[in-house]
């Protein structure tokens, strides 16, 4: 007859596995290295969770990830979230906003065999809406990332992107906002002139509206506020989402600051102040 095994060594030699598990399950998890001081701790994936702390050391492990958002452990029983490309930026954050925690996308109208609007009838891409929209969405992209804003582009060269993909990736990115840069026509060159940023949906849509239109009564061309707009990319969005006309471009004197680098880089500016605005409120 077999002897059993005490009680007693039963339980230590499952504790004893299962702290090797625990072990084992701790050295396979991910920690980063935090070197931007004082990052917001929120108690979900997105800045509109509440911040329930603040991170005090440089390495923490790292649970999950969801929506470019990293949950970490804050202490035994304790949880939170932090944006990751803020824990995983090269060069840390002076100062951490909003702004920074926010994830942005960007949408250059057009693009690719889509040439848009033209200042003139021609083959020449330099007269093309496709060629400025793109531009100046580079420049904006660039004044974000530079104050830590996780920043998401429909397009970074000149290639087609569909329209229903673009508010889809504003949605499947949990975009706190979606940007569209387009240059309006006029049925007759030299007819229209002038800046009008449209809102589909009313709330947080017209409000991001009325935030970035706000800034640009300083830029050289006259800002016509903002207005309702039935535009795919907004109406198919659900994020707060923007489309923003920045010029005439069958204008002589709207083109004339629309390829300007200096108007684009203006414009850059005036949203980042925009969105700094909106995210304050």
């Amino acid at each position: 007859m077999k002897k059993k095994l005490p009680n007693s060594i039963i339980i230590s030699v499952l504790l004893i596995l299962l702290a090797l598990v625990l072990v084992w399950g701790l050295s396979r998890q991910k920690t980063v290295d935090i070197k931007t001081a004082n990052l917001n701790i929120h108690r979900g994936p997105g800045i509109d969770y509440p911040t329930i702390d603040h991170t005090q050391r440089q390495r923490y492990h790292v649970i999950s990830k969801r929506n470019d958002w990293y949950k970490i452990r804050i202490t035994d029983h304790k949880y939170g979230w932090v944006a990751s490309w803020l824990v995983d930026r090269k060069k840390p954050l002076g100062h951490v906003s909003r702004l920074s925690e926010a994830t942005v996308v960007i949408d250059a109208g057009h693009g690719g065999s889509d040439s848009g609007a033209e200042y003139k009838d021609s083959k020449n891409s330099r007269y093309m809406e496709k060629t400025y929209t793109l531009q100046l969405a580079k420049k904006v992209a660039a004044a974000l990332r530079l104050r830590g804003c996780h920043v998401i582009m429909t397009r970074d060269n000149d290639r087609y992107v569909a329209l229903k993909p673009r508010p889809q990736l504003a949605e499947s990115a949990h975009a706190d906002a979606f940007i569209s840069f387009h240059y309006d026509s006029s049925p007759q060159r030299n007819e229209g002139t002038g800046i009008t940023t449209y809102y589909y949906h009313r709330g947080t849509s017209k409000q991001l509206a009325e935030s970035l239109s706000a800034q640009f009564d300083n830029l050289p061309l006259t800002n016509k506020g903002t207005d309702f707009g039935n535009f795919l990319v907004i109406r198919d969005n659900t994020r707060p989402a923007i489309l923003c006309e920045m010029g005439y471009i069958n204008s002589r004197k709207d083109f004339h600051h629309i390829k300007s680098f200096s108007y684009q880089v203006k414009v850059a500016n005036d949203v980042v102040k925009g969105l700094n605005q909106f995210f304050k409120q």
